[in-house]
């Protein structure tokens, strides 16, 4: 608290001068003028003393220069103003500022990370190169997880390390920039802010609300299995994710009250945001058409053991596991990671008068639900009119931009968009080059001789290749990078070792999808929703490993007699 002696019209003209915007101020000024106690003459003007919150103070201090100091007689509206501790002489100190630098600790173990990897021994077969990006990689995922800045910030303090110490040059560090996915991603965000600025959003949350909004986990299913019958269409989790389903999400977290920043999360929004997430890895892997990097799966198993994986092979094979795990993910989420809110009897209800007093779609409205349906079609048929899904994706903001729907000044503040775009496209970059310098290969052959020289059955052998198949997928940014890299050469030794080749290579395929579960970076979905910070990043990874167990669970266990069943093995 800090002590100012005013004259009767000082918080009027301090009301006057605060920024309209600055509500909290506003309120707190009237209330004191409300509360002043009662003025005592002094000579030639009115005069008072009380003491004020030290929040308002600043705020008094602030407009300070523009006030007119002095008294004249008659005139009651000229006043003084001083700002004093203990007595009215006294001056304020300023407040210091806090840190707005590093954390530091974390920014310490970030580079301690990097520094130790740097001066190992390089391993026999490994490159220097390789080795050096290897350790600002991780000194960059280490970053990313205790975060002594933001993750855009992170991941550029790694690009600038890799290009300083001549790593990467500057043209193979910013590479990724050029990839569509990262771009899909922002993209995505921009969408959600039309879907949302418009009121569609809402509309369609209310919508979803009044048919399955009576529980929390009646509305999250309605979700999962939306996007688990759009799957097969599109073939982009990220546009799936990013363009349909994250807006949708957002507006019915916002429409239960769930909010990011105010204390909220927890309510709805932080239990849907993940399993949200986690199922799309799942709905992924059921279908052949589902994610852009299947098809090179089919490919390279056709290439090693000259067998067709086709689409109806493909979706046979998943849809006993799938299911399974589109049920038990949400359930097991809702059971360890629990909305506050589980059920809400009176919430269709309100739903629906919420919608009356909406009334019909507005014009915005009715353009932003043409132009995703028009972006949504080019996903679907993109294959066969040759536009691919980033593409289409432009093509519908460019719409949004020149109706007005969205403005380039609202893209420009959406800060989430274009910081997972940053640090998404240095890790696709970082990642990328790890495979192209040789590192990946070499862990790739060295796993392959140790499964290979343990001497086990071949179902123990390759439960073994399958684990470290799945896990090493925290090297990758990208799915279809990780399957470019190992899967081969992991299918090449499970076939050699005795593993029936057909089998294996149905199972590597579908953990392709499922390992993206495992980070915020990990498959085209993740950045998407957790970009919209309602799941801080421990629990995302520690969320993730869990359900990655259940995963494998369902799909070897249940899914392994599955596939016996059908003669897969």
């Amino acid at each position: 608290m800090a002590s100012l002696a005013l004259t009767s019209s000082y918080l009027p003209s301090l009301r006057s001068r605060l920024p309209k915007s600055d509500s909290n101020a506003q309120i707190r000024c009237s209330s004191l003028r409300s509360s002043l106690p009662k003025a005592a003459i002094f000579g030639n003007g009115i005069r008072t003393s009380f003491r004020i919150p030290s929040s308002l103070s600043s705020e008094a201090k602030s407009v300070k220069p523009a006030l007119n100091i002095g008294s004249s007689r008659g005139n009651l509206s000229a006043f003084t103003v001083r700002a004093a501790s203990s007595s009215p002489s006294a001056a304020v100190a300023p407040a210091s500022q806090p840190w707005q630098g590093a954390a530091i600790k974390p920014l310490i173990a970030s580079i301690a990370t990097g520094i130790i990897l740097w001066f190992v021994p390089v391993p026999s077969g490994v490159s220097r190169n390789a080795w050096q990006l290897l350790a600002i990689f991780l000194a960059t995922i280490v970053g990313i997880i205790t975060q002594p800045l933001p993750l855009g910030a992170v991941a550029l303090l790694g690009l600038g390390a890799s290009v300083l110490t001549k790593t990467l040059t500057f043209s193979a560090a910013f590479s990724a920039f050029g990839d569509p996915i990262p771009w899909l991603i922002a993209l995505a965000f921009f969408f959600a802010r039309g879907f949302i600025k418009t009121g569609l959003g809402n509309r369609i949350a209310y919508q979803f609300v009044s048919l399955f909004g009576s529980s929390s986990l009646g509305l999250g299913y309605s979700l999962v299995f939306s996007e688990a019958l759009l799957a097969p269409a599109i073939p982009s989790v990220s546009a799936r994710a990013g363009g349909i389903f994250l807006p949708l999400v957002k507006s019915l977290c916002v429409a239960c009250g769930s909010n990011v920043g105010d204390g909220t999360e927890n309510r709805l929004g932080s239990w849907l945001m993940l399993t949200c997430f986690q199922t799309s890895v799942i709905s992924s892997s059921m279908f052949l058409t589902a994610m852009a990097a299947n098809p090179l799966s089919a490919t390279l198993t056709y290439n090693t053991i000259k067998q067709t994986i086709g689409w109806t092979d493909w979706a046979k094979a998943a849809i006993v596991p799938g299911l399974i795990s589109l049920i038990v993910v949400p359930l097991l989420l809702y059971v360890i990671y629990p909305p506050t809110v589980k059920s809400s009897p009176d919430a269709p209800k309100l739903a629906r008068e919420k919608l009356d007093k909406m009334g019909p779609m507005s014009k915005n409205e009715i353009i932003m639900a043409g132009t995703l349906l028009l972006t949504v079609g080019l996903w679907v048929f993109g294959g066969v009119l040759n536009v691919d899904a980033v593409t289409a994706a432009i093509l519908g903001l460019s719409v949004l931009l020149v109706t007005g729907v969205v403005t380039w000044k609202e893209c420009l503040g959406e800060a989430v968009a274009w910081d997972t775009l940053t640090w998404f496209a240095a890790l696709i970059a970082m990642a990328g080059y790890l495979n192209k310098y040789g590192l990946i290969s070499w862990f790739s052959q060295t796993v392959v001789k140790f499964v290979g020289g343990l001497g086990l059955s071949w179902q123990l052998s390759f439960g073994i290749l399958v684990l470290l198949y799945f896990y090493s997928h925290y090297f990758f940014a990208s799915g279809a990078a990780h399957i470019g890299a190992m899967f081969t050469a992991f299918l090449s030794v499970a076939s050699a070792l005795g593993t029936p080749p057909y089998f294996g290579a149905i199972v590597l395929s579908f953990l392709s999808n499922l390992m993206g579960g495992l980070t915020h970076y990990g498959i085209g979905s993740a950045p998407v929703f957790y970009g919209a910070n309602y799941v801080p990043l421990a629990q995302w990874w520690g969320y993730g490993f869990l359900v990655s167990i259940v995963n494998i669970i369902i799909w070897l266990g249940i899914g392994g007699m599955w596939w016996k069943a059908i003669g897969l093995w």
